[in-house]
């Protein structure tokens, strides 16, 4: 599988170039689909990207969003992928599917898996990286059910420990994966995604193998990981 490494030299470059990701993925579902199934990432730096593009012209009336993950707390808490998604990027979507987290973790993998049952290959999947080379709610050491869609997680390393994710599987079940990675602090996990190093396992990351590959979107505080 290929990964594609881009490196921005300014936080305007970075946004410009993760805009024209999405902008070309709905262009291409739209024209030989009809409806464009995207993935939406938590945190902040997809956060900026969002409210980038609620400030653009998109056919949202045909856009079906849906989540990598969500963190198990009540519906509305501020700190719900689903919460920030909303206030960031408030379009007119013909679908936003939320994983309800507040049903606990195992409740709440059965629902989504329920509704993701009949979803189409998604069209664009956005994904973070964490320090320890997370993705979604995949964490290092983990045990996943990577033949389920859906999996409940109850030993996240950072709170709330209980969440909902999407399979490695399921992710990769996509016609373009884009990681959105910004921070100094991820340094060290891409240098490690880079080399094939792990102590036992590939980071979490690393296991998203769709098979048109993944690009990989650096900020201008990673320069230097690329040769």
């Amino acid at each position: 599988m290929q990964t594609r490494w881009h490196s921005c030299d300014s936080d305007q470059a970075w946004l410009a170039a993760a805009l024209a990701f999405v902008a070309l993925a709905e262009r291409e579902a739209l024209r030989t689909r009809g409806e464009f199934h995207i993935v939406l990432a938590g945190g902040d730096t997809p956060k900026a990207l969002y409210e980038a593009l609620s400030r653009e012209e998109h056919d949202w009336a045909r856009w079906q969003a849906w989540f990598g993950d969500e963190r198990c707390l009540p519906a509305g808490h501020a700190q719900r992928n689903s919460v920030m998604a909303r206030a960031a990027l408030p379009g007119q979507f013909a679908a936003l599917h939320v994983i309800p987290g507040e049903l606990g973790a195992c409740a709440a993998a059965t629902a989504y898996a329920r509704a993701l049952a009949n979803a189409p290959t998604f069209d664009l999947v956005l994904l973070g990286l964490g320090e320890d080379g997370h993705t979604a709610s995949l964490f290092p050491g983990c045990n996943h059910e990577e033949s389920a869609d859906v999996v409940a997680v109850f030993d996240a390393p950072k709170p709330p420990p209980e969440r909902v994710s999407l399979s490695a599987r399921r992710l990769s079940r996509a016609r373009q994966v884009l990681f959105l990675v910004g921070g100094a602090g991820k340094r060290d996990a891409l240098l490690r995604w880079r080399a094939g190093v792990a102590d036992s396992a590939p980071i979490p990351a690393a296991t998203i193998q769709p098979e048109a590959g993944v690009d990989v979107l650096l900020g201008p505080s990673l320069t230097g990981v690329l040769p």
